[in-house]
């Protein structure tokens, strides 16, 4: 592909896009040291994804507001309110009165590979004129986000310019295509960005519209990857499992026997190799199921089974703002 065509396919691919992505600024009113409210604003970044008035966004750039307002690429504002929030993901989905907006159309991120051209959309800054945009590649698939309390297994890294007010903002293919919703950047590091992968999107963004929050099953522990210490110790490869750190008291894994120190390896079907598998698999698993499990404890092979009940409210500190 000449650099003429390749030009020709981004900015086709950026204009597609651009008319579903929006600008969005939240107000949220403080207590200030003297009588009354003080009001604080946000920016960031949403994404149309059903032109019956449902987008995407960030959890934390509306988190805690008491106005959302939306403005479209044409300058029309619209309040919002919020459908539904996942914390644990920092997803959340806002709705807008209108009909037929512009739906972006939604990729698939099972199918990105490390390398292809990546394109970041969004209200960079809060700067005025319009959105921003900025083009890298998608530098790694699977990524933790390191140092956050959230539940951030899975993220596509690229090294397109993410900025504060990118947050919640599509980044896409070359078709135009949303593969992930933009939320974090690295401070002090050179092109260093992260995006919720669009599948975990989707799968969020349907119980959102549904229930307004996200039900997932809970298994009462709390665990870490095995590091060479610990492996060494337990004479496993540190990618045989993970290592139950704490146990619920009354919770499911409490009554089903796990004992902290066990090495969690399998939970049925799924084999459970890091944090990352054990939070997929609880993903693909009902509430209410029974489910098997299989732990190392002192060598051996212990297996034991419990019931999967829904998870309690998250008490999530927010760093990421």
């Amino acid at each position: 592909m000449t650099l003429a065509l390749l030009e020709e396919q981004m900015t086709a691919a950026v204009e597609k896009l651009s008319h579903s992505v929006v600008s969005i600024s939240s107000t949220r009113f403080a207590r200030g040291f003297f009588p009354g409210r003080i009001p604080v604003e946000g920016q960031g970044s949403g994404v149309i994804i059903d032109p019956r008035g449902y987008i995407i966004t960030n959890n934390h750039v509306i988190d805690h507001a008491d106005q959302v307002q939306v403005t479209l690429r044409d300058g029309t504002t619209l309040l919002g309110r919020a459908a539904g929030s996942d914390p644990a993901t920092d997803i959340a989905l806002i709705r807008v009165e209108g009909d037929n907006l512009p739906a972006a159309e939604l990729g698939d991120s099972e199918k990105l590979k490390v390398g292809q051209i990546a394109i970041a959309i969004g209200n960079s800054l809060g700067l005025p004129g319009g959105h921003t945009v900025s083009a890298g590649v998608v530098s790694a698939l699977g990524r933790p986000l390191p140092g956050a309390d959230l539940i951030f297994e899975g993220l596509i890294q690229t090294d397109a310019s993410i900025n504060p007010g990118n947050s919640g903002g599509p980044l896409a293919d070359l078709n135009g295509r949303v593969i992930g919703i933009n939320t974090a950047m690295i401070p002090f590091a050179q092109g260093v960005g992260f995006a919720i992968p669009i599948n975990t999107v989707k799968r969020i963004a349907d119980q959102l519209a549904e229930k307004g929050r996200v039900v997932r099953p809970w298994l009462g522990i709390s665990g870490t990857g095995l590091d060479p210490a610990v492996a060494k110790r337990y004479d496993i490869p540190t990618d045989a499992g993970v290592l139950v750190a704490g146990v619920v008291p009354g919770g499911p894994a409490y009554e089903a026997g796990l004992n902290v120190g066990d090495v969690l390896v399998k939970i049925e079907p799924y084999e459970v190799r890091d944090m990352g598998d054990l939070l997929a698999a609880l993903s693909k698993l009902p509430i209410g199921g029974v489910v098997a499990l299989t732990v190392l404890r002192a060598g051996r092979t212990y297996s034991t089974s419990l019931k999967l009940v829904e998870a309690p409210p998250p008490q999530i500190p927010r760093r990421i703002r």
